[in-house]
């Protein structure tokens, strides 16, 4: 086993409410996990502990064997941790170059550096042709890519995508997909939270399903389209090959 990021009973209660109760799960450098369930199970809550935006009750997170729970997010982002987010924001009257190059410059304080950095990361997500553009100008499909850029720019060796083709119109879900896959060929691991189950069940190497704060169930795709406690909580009568 060469996990790169460890969860050992991560809990979580808002006004007594159990977001995450006692979840943990491992994942392996350069591996896709994906993180299904039903609205309210818990998932992006469980992106903000191990990202470092909530405090657990109670667990500990670890990535590459170094305990970063409770740690600020830019520290854990300074050690190799990205994010996107399903609520895009980003500077609205920017371009799209100077989005990235202020994600580049976390790593490279020369801005000429930083902006040829920031620019190969916008041809690696197809925008190189809007790069001049204001990110208001851009469409959902493109501030996914976007979102992802800015992420990217801070050198994540993981990076936690929340919604990665929720939004969007079917004929650009393709392309947002082919991004994460690449994403792994360049030995990034990739976690993210998708409730197209086409899509998850294609991607990922293991899939970590919830419901109502729990972990139901960690397991290969195969295996996870056939288990009745994920069927029962969130699959129902969809099938998946």
């Amino acid at each position: 086993m060469n996990s790169i990021l460890k969860v050992d009973g991560l809990s979580k209660s808002f006004g007594g409410i159990q977001a995450n109760n006692d979840i943990s799960f491992d994942v392996e450098k350069a591996e896709i996990l994906g993180i299904i369930g039903p609205n309210g199970a818990g998932k992006s809550t469980l992106f903000d502990l191990i990202t470092g935006f909530t405090k657990p009750d109670h667990g500990e997170v670890s990535f590459e064997d170094r305990d970063i729970t409770n740690l600020r997010p830019d520290l854990i982002c300074e050690l190799g941790i990205g994010r996107t987010f399903q609520k895009l924001k980003p500077f609205a009257d920017q371009t799209l170059l100077e989005n990235v190059t202020i994600g580049a410059l976390m790593r490279e304080k020369n801005l000429k550096l930083a902006r040829d950095k920031a620019l190969e990361i916008i041809n690696f997500v197809d925008l190189l042709s809007k790069r001049h553009h204001y990110a208001k100008e851009l469409s959902t499909g493109q501030r996914k890519r976007l979102e992802l850029a800015r992420a990217l720019a801070t050198e994540p060796k993981l990076i936690f995508m929340d919604e990665v083709t929720g939004g969007v119109d079917q004929k650009t879900i393709p392309g947002l997909v082919e991004l994460v896959i690449k994403l792994k060929e360049k030995g990034i691991t990739v976690i993210t939270i998708e409730h197209n189950m086409k899509i998850i069940m294609e991607i990922s190497d293991r899939i970590l399903a919830l419901s109502q704060g729990k972990r139901i169930a960690f397991d290969i795709p195969k295996n996870i389209s056939s288990n009745s406690s994920v069927i029962d909580a969130y699959l129902g009568t969809i099938h998946v090959t």
